[in-house]
């Protein structure tokens, strides 16, 4: 079911491309997904699409929950475009199937019989999109009339050749391993990535980049700064974690965020530690957590370092912690830094 999904999610993303391509666009759209900058990129390739004449800001019309009305979106959508061929009508964050019955068959009769010259687009950002097929005659015209297009998160092979390519455009190269590296280190997030694409490539003086020049410009986000306390931790150099953490608290992040990041951590290397004593290896770690592969072999190396009751008793003590901060009068700080302290003790000892 999931692969199928999958295909179709693709399929309907291929072919709203090669509309574009072809000046085909169809009048109904609903842009979702995780993916912010595919999904922003593709609106602003259809809205540059629609609204490129004279009179180009006649012909957009856009709303959102708190201007948006039955009658006012009817308006909209019959009003004829100036000195174009189409007009653009746009959404942001309504949830149809959150509205009550009347305004919701209205909206549908207006689904029903959009005239050819009009492209409406529903976007959701900050609300999620999710049909409730309990609303059957919503969800019957919805699925008839709209081309729903779910902009996900790349994989990682995706991501890896995306972001070479990028680099490719500003005259420099990066090796998958770097790419991978520069995943984990950013969270993965293509927006994030471009921008940090441009600055390592303004600092690398070299053709290629090398990890020294990523590490001159990027500042981590919180997981891979966790991760480095957790293997810091499992190395048993409570002086490495200490450092790290106390970088943490000079950027003022909260100290139960932190505990957050190595305590989920420190569970997957719990579940590192089981894949291998299943005599399996990194893919099914990554297939169980989630993980990228950059991530997923640097836990699967902690793992080797450390034995099973290291594994349980990191667990143990992180919920311990979560519980002591969020019960106890004692500073989160201290209970965190007592935390990696003992963490520390327990790895040299195995």
């Amino acid at each position: 079911m999931a692969k199928k999904q999958a295909a179709e999610v693709a399929d309907s993303l291929r072919q709203f491309k090669q509309d574009l391509k072809n000046n085909t666009l169809g009048n109904f759209y609903i842009f979702c997904g995780e993916e912010a900058f595919l999904r922003d990129y593709y609106l602003a390739e259809l809205t540059k699409k629609l609204s490129n004449g004279p009179a180009a800001e006649f012909n957009v019309h856009r709303f959102d929950a708190a201007s948006i009305a039955p009658q006012a979106l009817l308006d909209a959508v019959e009003a004829m475009p100036m000195m174009a061929e189409r007009t653009l009508v746009r959404v942001d964050d309504v949830d149809l199937f959150k509205l009550p019955e009347g305004p919701r068959e209205q909206y549908r009769g207006i689904f029903e019989d959009l005239p050819d010259y009009v492209c409406l687009v529903f976007v959701y950002d900050t609300v999620e999109y999710k049909p409730n097929g309990q609303m059957r005659k919503l969800s019957d015209t919805i699925k008839k009339r709209a081309q729903v297009l779910e902009f996900q998160k790349p994989s990682e092979r995706e991501l890896a050749t995306w972001i070479a390519r990028h680099f490719r455009a500003e005259g420099k190269t990066i090796s998958d391993k770097l790419a991978g590296y520069l995943i984990f280190l950013t969270g993965g997030g293509m927006t994030q990535l471009e921008g940090e694409i441009k600055k390592i490539s303004s600092y690398a003086s070299g053709e290629e980049i090398q990890r020294s020049d990523i590490d001159a410009v990027v500042t981590p986000v919180l997981n891979a700064q966790t991760f480095d306390i957790s293997n810091a931790i499992t190395d048993g150099n409570y002086d490495a974690a200490l450092r790290k953490l106390q970088d943490l608290y000079a950027m003022q992040t909260e100290p139960i965020l932190i505990l957050g990041g190595i305590g989920s951590q420190l569970q997957r290397l719990l579940y590192a530690k089981t894949v291998m004593n299943a005599g399996q290896g990194q893919q099914a770690l990554m297939e169980l957590t989630g993980m990228k592969s950059y991530p997923a072999g640097l836990t699967m190396n902690a793992a080797r370092r450390v034995g099973d009751g290291f594994c349980r008793r990191a667990v143990e003590l992180c919920l311990q912690a979560d519980r002591d901060m969020k019960r106890s009068a004692d500073e989160p700080e201290r209970i965190l830094e007592v935390l990696v302290a003992t963490l520390s003790q327990e790895a040299r000892r195995g």
